[in-house]
């Protein structure tokens, strides 16, 4: 079994309050586990040429672990009795490098040079929050310098999966393939295929995944529930509920035991297809399991079902079971249950949940003040939105447009053009940087007001903004577009959107370019209009599907 109970040892002088969750251990779940590098001398994954498997597995102490103690092991030598330094003022240091380029090495090298000591646990444990607020490449960079100190950390299996995920993660399917391959057969537990299978699963790449999960099968890695929650989280998202019902029966056929990630995707799965009396099924099934107990999580999965449908009073009760599991320094819970009071409409229960949340913690991150300022968007508590939104540019570490980003778009969307404007002049005042969906939300406001010049200068901005390499156009607004230069014959407005199109990759997207109806019933295919019917429908996806996958 991956998932493994263990006597967790603390480090020397480690409060007990920082480490009492990491009782269990379950791959690819972004609050247990981290992952080494490994691949190269210097932190910079090299894509010129393939790369080379580095000191990782030349490390005499690299060890095929089973327990947490293995994973987080302290290190080696007397480094335990150097100065002892808070892991989490190191982790701030990294996370908030002004320059990327410098690199989490940068700060590494400095705390040694201050003559102190990082062990294995305090590294895995910066990892793990760089992993948590989605910081890949400075986390794979932790694991870089660790594996260039070979003799003083020791680098497990587990290290290598989460390495494998993170390369997926910084340097794209490619280069992780390639490094899985360069492993050493011998070192290929159901961890690092796991990880594998995750990758595959998390693009949404089914061959290969299927086909890998046949692998695993064959060599007796799928003999318990995590590989089978990475595949039904893939056919989750490619609404193939018919497949994820065939692994249920799998399950019980094998005699596997189903753990909380099985019921849970099983009840969004239920929930997807807006079967409500078989989501509250299976929730009779988990309750009834004695090896489950039902948490937060599940009770959010339905309460979002409930507020799709309509059904608020079954909502409200799923809520008030989130708040009453809500334990510990989980910051998450909040986040979902500030988010759910919003789509609920429910601005009372929004301020009441974020007061609490602020009252239990001693600072609140971008992400939260970026979920209660949306939360009051959707309930058209704009005022208040507004008066939290100043309170975030008081206190914010640095400047996320994001947030920025959800009161310019409500602007827009009630006509408010000049407050808009007013915003994005003060954001960049105050030292902000639009990122390609701020510039887009103004492109809609151009749409809207058929002022198409002005909306393909706005979209070619955002093709240029920070971050703008995984951004792709909203398909409505490019439809939009189309329509309008059809209508107005303006041949030269549609050749410079198909070159923005071309420019970001989108043309060769099939999936992107199936979202895209041409007036006539037609698609643009590669640059080519093929005729194919579509009802253009958005894939529904449920919000806390990513929620899911980030705990498998």
């Amino acid at each position: 079994m991956i998932l493994q109970p263990t006597t967790h040892k603390p480090p020397p002088n480690h409060h007990h309050n920082h480490h009492h969750h990491h009782n269990q251990i379950h791959l690819f779940s972004p609050n247990t586990l981290s992952f080494s590098s490994g691949l190269v001398q210097n932190s910079a994954f090299s894509l010129k040429q393939p790369p080379a498997i580095c000191n990782t597995h030349r490390n005499p102490l690299f060890v095929a672990c089973s327990s947490i103690s293995q994973v987080h092991s302290y290190g080696t030598l007397d480094y335990e009795r150097r100065p002892m330094l808070n892991w989490n003022a190191v982790y701030k240091q990294i996370s908030m490098l002004d320059d990327p380029k410098l690199g989490s090495a940068s700060v590494l090298n400095q705390v040694e040079n201050d003559d102190k000591r990082l062990t294995k646990w305090e590294l895995c444990r910066i990892v793990k929050e760089l992993r948590k607020f989605k910081r890949f490449k400075y986390a794979l960079e932790v694991y870089d310098w660790m594996n260039n100190r070979a003799e003083r950390y020791r680098i497990t299996t587990s290290d290598t999966a989460i390495q494998l995920d993170l390369i997926a993660k910084v340097h794209g399917i490619a280069s992780a393939e390639h490094y899985f391959l360069k492993l050493p057969d011998a070192l290929k537990d159901k961890r690092i295929y796991g990880s594998l299978l995750n990758v595959y699963a998390r693009s949404r790449m089914r061959e290969k995944s299927e086909s890998l999960m046949d692998i695993m099968r064959s060599k007796g890695y799928a003999s318990h529930a995590l590989p089978f929650n990475v595949m039904m989280t893939l056919y989750m998202n490619l609404k193939d509920h018919e497949k994820l019902e065939s692994l249920i029966s799998e399950l019980k056929e094998k005699n596997i035991a189903l753990d909380i990630y099985t019921y849970n995707i099983w009840l969004s799965s239920c929930g997807a297809k807006g079967a409500v009396e078989k989501m509250e099924e299976v929730f009779e099934l988990m309750s009834a399991d004695p090896a489950i107990n039902p948490n937060w999580t599940t009770f959010s999965t339905m309460a979002t079902v409930y507020i799709k449908l309509g059904h608020l009073e079954k909502a409200e009760d799923c809520l008030k079971k989130i708040e009453s599991r809500v334990t510990g320094r989980d910051r998450l819970p909040y986040h979902y249950l500030i988010s759910l009071y919003g789509s609920a409409h429910n601005k009372d229960e929004v301020y009441r949940v974020w007061n609490l949340y602020k009252a239990s913690f001693f600072n609140i991150p971008n992400l939260g003040y970026h979920t209660v300022i949306s939360a009051l968007a959707r309930t058209d508590e704009m005022e208040g939105a507004e008066k939290i939104y100043d309170e975030w540019l008081s206190v914010k570490s640095f400047f996320d447009p994001r947030i920025t980003n959800i009161l310019l778009s409500s602007y827009v969307r009630k006509g408010h053009s000049q407050k808009a404007e007013t915003m994005f002049g003060q954001m960049i005042e105050a030292g902000g940087k639009p990122n390609s969906m701020t510039w887009e939300i103004f492109a809609e406001d151009h749409i809207r007001n058929t002022r198409i010049s002005e909306a393909l200068s706005c979209l070619n901005s955002a093709t240029l903004a920070d971050g703008s390499k995984n951004w792709r156009p909203n398909p409505s607004n490019v439809s939009s577009i189309l329509k309008i230069c059809e209508q107005q014959a303006d041949v030269a407005s549609k050749d410079a959107l198909l070159a923005i199109l071309r420019r970001m990759g989108c043309l060769n997207d099939v999936a992107y370019m199936s979202y895209i109806p041409m007036l006539s019933g037609e698609r643009i295919l590669g640059g080519v209009s093929v005729a194919e019917d579509s009802d253009g429908s958005d894939d529904g996806t449920f919000g806390l599907l990513n929620e899911l996958q980030d705990t498998l």
